[in-house]
């Protein structure tokens, strides 16, 4: 499998890397999370752009001028993501804005890797990770059911395509699981998923149900996990520390 190598951390090898969502609408609120980070078992902070802001997303200019702040405060890799509100998020934009302000989140040179939305509704995926790899920044292609847990062989079929279909350096899903055999379901897609592809795989299993699938990525192939410091930004997200002893001795175990 190709590692996605971003500064010091390596992406599809060893133990899952640890991601820590930044998520408070004010600037004074996202400096303190970012300078908190240092004290934290974390690998890469993600950027939740959407949650900036008030009742609206701030100018272009703002929203770089606190991209520029957070990587001069940040000492680990920096991942950008606006979550559309089709998949979870807190805003909507058009797919002319969010392609404009993928664009220009890349083009800033403050970001370490982007996150992409695989199956707007705008359709332009694909132009927008280009646009991405034009400025040599990598790109997770995601995908989010929020409803359900698709069958196995569809969240296969979705992860392919970001790769093939896309040209996305890593692939990630994430769904609801109705029960613990949805969970089993997006386990046993996802060990299949890393088999076939050649690029590395995040996948989980949302709410309580599927907090398992959070910590058990390097049995069966899920490369990232994530983790909350200040506040979740996704429904069954672990305490970062307690994130980070449960990887800590699985791994431990793994190499006995």
């Amino acid at each position: 499998m190709k590692v996605v190598r971003i500064g010091n951390l390596d992406i599809g090898r060893g133990r899952p890397c640890i991601i820590v969502p930044l998520t408070s609408p004010t600037e004074e609120e996202l400096l303190a999370e970012a300078s908190a980070l240092a004290g934290m078992p974390v690998d890469m902070a993600e950027w939740r752009v959407d949650m900036f802001g008030a009742e609206e997303l701030p100018g272009m200019r703002d929203v770089l001028d606190m991209l520029k702040r957070l990587r001069e405060t940040l000492s680990v890799p920096l991942l950008a993501t606006f979550r559309t509100a089709d998949e979870g998020g807190r805003r909507g934009l058009s797919g002319e804005e969010y392609a404009s302000l993928c664009a220009a989140l890349c083009e800033s040179g403050h970001v370490d890797l982007l996150d992409v939305e695989a199956f707007s509704r705008s359709g332009r995926a694909g132009e927008i990770i280009e646009r991405a790899h034009a400025c040599r920044v990598p790109v997770v292609a995601s995908n989010h059911d929020f409803q359900a847990t698709p069958p196995k062989e569809e969240i296969v079929r979705r992860l392919l395509f970001m790769q093939n279909g896309l040209g996305a350096d890593i692939l990630k899903m994430a769904v609801m699981p109705r029960s613990r055999a949805d969970v089993v379901t997006l386990l046993d897609a996802t060990q299949e998923a890393s088999a076939l592809a050649d690029r590395p795989v995040i996948t989980m299993s949302m709410g309580s149900l599927g907090v398992i699938s959070r910590v058990c990525g390097q049995s069966f192939g899920s490369a990232a996990t994530f983790g909350a410091a200040h506040r979740a930004s996704a429904p069954g997200q672990m305490d970062v520390f307690a994130l980070d002893a449960v990887l800590r001795a699985l791994d431990h175990a793994a190499g006995d």
